[in-house]
């Protein structure tokens, strides 16, 4: 068996298409979405996520604007400039780029957010949302990885999905999306013992732990599906993810590469929640005209 690639960057880009054509119906109506994406310091991994996300939304019409704050900046001045973007009709998405310097509240910041701009998905109102299966902004990474799945054709009602990870911005969540479609979920973490035990019974595997090619063909049963969340360097320097591709593509049905597989995701869910944000304000009367 020799598992098929589940191609991040093709799906992408016929989701970035059919946003474009949602973002064009919103300007005919004079509204152009737009998204605050605010980057403190001077992380050079951050620096690229965000000019990413730039080129990204100005490719689909959407209003982009970067606000590029020094290390040093205060918490409070912090906290001034999303109380400015919470009021600015013009802007219907915000992002603050993680992480922040150790001097900031990330929790603090993230709460100070407005729910209705919070494109990430990480506000205690939209997690609390998501929670109940309430319609909200969900985070990002697991939303792209369910539309993966679902444009794969990968039906996951009645599976047993293994979610390696639990952090608020991937591992919970994804759990969470998977079960609301039906899939019974085990979650595994760095306390879990004996993980290729449990592993090895999933039909859905997603690997968000951060350690370099740590699945191997020996954590995966026969024909599963893997999801490999993981973005790293193995000792060549070489991008890689949190599964061994090479020996998992042996017995999987499916995996998705890095890179090119999760990655080109979740962008592109930002941008969809953008939109969707942008259409809220239309319905609500709170969209200015285009900036």
């Amino acid at each position: 068996m020799t598992a098929k690639l589940i191609d991040g960057v093709a799906i992408g880009k016929e989701l970035r298409s059919e946003i474009n054509d949602g973002v064009r119906k919103l300007l005919e109506k004079g509204c152009q979405p737009g998204l605050a994406v605010i980057l403190v310091g001077n992380n050079p991994a951050s620096h690229t996520y965000v000019r990413n996300k730039e080129k990204s939304s100005i490719e689909v019409g959407m209003k982009s604007e970067v606000i590029r704050l020094p290390e040093e900046v205060t918490e409070a001045e912090l906290l001034k400039q999303i109380e400015s973007l919470n009021a600015d009709d013009t802007i219907h998405g915000i992002l603050v780029q993680l992480p922040l310097p150790k001097h900031i509240d990330e929790d603090l910041v993230i709460q100070a957010i407005d729910p209705k701009k919070d494109v990430d998905g990480f506000h205690p109102v939209n997690v609390g949302k998501m929670l109940i299966g309430q319609q909200t902004f969900l985070p990002c990474t697991p939303y792209g990885i369910m539309e993966l799945l679902d444009r794969s054709g990968v039906d996951i009602a009645g599976k047993h999905a293994v979610v390696i990870g639990r952090s608020n911005i991937v591992g919970k969540p994804m759990g969470q999306l998977l079960l609301q479609k039906d899939a019974t979920v085990t979650y595994c973490h760095s306390k879990t013992k004996d993980l290729s035990s449990i592993t090895k019974q999933a039909d859905v595997i997603v690997a968000a732990i951060g350690k370099s090619k740590f699945i191997t063909d020996e954590h995966i049963k026969e024909g599963a599906v893997v999801i490999d969340v993981g973005m790293n360097r193995d000792e060549n320097g070489k991008l890689c993810g949190d599964v061994d591709t090479e020996k998992a593509k042996a017995v999987a049905a499916a995996i998705t590469p890095v890179p090119g597989g999760v990655g080109p995701m979740t962008i592109t869910m930002l941008l969809k929640n953008t939109l969707r944000s942008a259409e809220m304000a239309v319905t609500e009367g709170r969209c200015s005209k285009k900036a």
